[in-house]
């Protein structure tokens, strides 16, 4: 049973943010110090990406590990409704899929950095993310993920 009231869960979930989260910032923020530029949440482009850098024809998404169902300790189904959310995380993963499909056929690369990478127990560091990020987008490669590390698994993988 949820402790708060329906007026209270309502004002909580209207607060969370689509764009501009704090890891969001953080990779713009030194993204922007490194000398690259980029547009914001294009709304042209299929999914409209976080940063989007027409130069390089890449484009990045800074995924919420809730949000996006990531297999990382950032990500728990809740025990309120888990058919709910198992329903709504499972449809924004197709989404995903299908997003970044689109952007692939449309000639764009894409890197998706998770949340777990820049905050939480598996973080790396801000400065070898975004010397990543920097080394996606000056590069050749068509896609790339970026996750926080785990025992036993690799943070930098293909799509």
């Amino acid at each position: 049973m949820d402790v708060l009231t329906p007026q209270q869960r309502q004002r909580n979930m209207s607060r969370i943010r689509g764009r501009d989260t704090k890891p969001e910032l953080l990779l713009r923020r030194h993204l922007h110090a490194a000398g690259f530029r980029f547009r914001l949440h294009a709304s042209g482009l299929p999914g409209r990406p976080d940063m989007v850098f027409p130069r390089y024809r890449a484009v990045i998404f800074v995924h919420g590990c809730f949000w996006h169902g990531h297999d990382c300790p950032l990500f728990k189904v809740p025990s309120t409704r888990p058919e709910f959310w198992s329903a709504k995380i499972s449809g924004n993963r197709d989404r995903d899929r299908r997003t970044i499909a689109r952007l692939r056929a449309s000639g764009w690369r894409v890197l998706v950095v998770w949340e777990c990478s820049l905050k939480g127990p598996g973080r790396i560091p801000v400065a070898e993310a975004v010397s990543f990020c920097a080394d996606f987008v000056r590069g050749e490669a068509s896609d790339a993920v970026l996750t926080g590390s785990r025992p036993g698994r690799k943070r930098l993988s293909a799509l």
